[in-house]
């Protein structure tokens, strides 16, 4: 990505945070323990406002994904995968999916990172070879 990077909001702070040091961390409500990602205000199984963070290994399986032709904005240049991959620990997370074509639902992807011009970095993932020991 070559365009501005995302804003960061009070929500958002802690998670990026984690993303300069290329660490992937999703919110954990204290009151009931459910995790979520995007960073919100409040939790969306209880209503709970007190929220932490956690961090995740980074295995992850594809859960849907398509092919973007159409630019999104300065720095997005297509043909790139848009995914959307369901963490081994549960919250799903939008990511670019890098790696050959012929990608399908419940691949098995594994965490990379972009850097963004300001030492942020955004999560990506990568389709394991298959050729290799699946060690998940």
């Amino acid at each position: 990505m070559s365009g501005p990077p995302p804003p960061v909001d009070a929500d958002t702070a802690g998670w990026w945070d984690a993303t300069r040091e290329r660490r992937l961390v999703v919110q954990e409500c204290l009151a009931c323990g459910a995790l979520q990602h995007p960073p919100r205000p409040l939790c969306l199984t209880c209503g709970g406002v007190e929220l932490g963070w956690r961090e995740v290994g980074g295995g992850a399986q594809v859960d849907a994904w398509t092919v973007v032709h159409r630019s999104a904005g300065p720095g997005f240049d297509p043909p790139y995968v848009l995914a959307r991959v369901r963490l081994d620990e549960g919250p799903l997370l939008l990511s670019r999916l890098d790696g050959p074509p012929g990608h399908r639902c419940g691949e098995r992807v594994r965490l990379t990172w972009s850097a963004l011009p300001d030492g942020r970095h955004l999560p990506v993932f990568t389709a394991l070879d298959p050729s290799a020991p699946n060690k998940d």
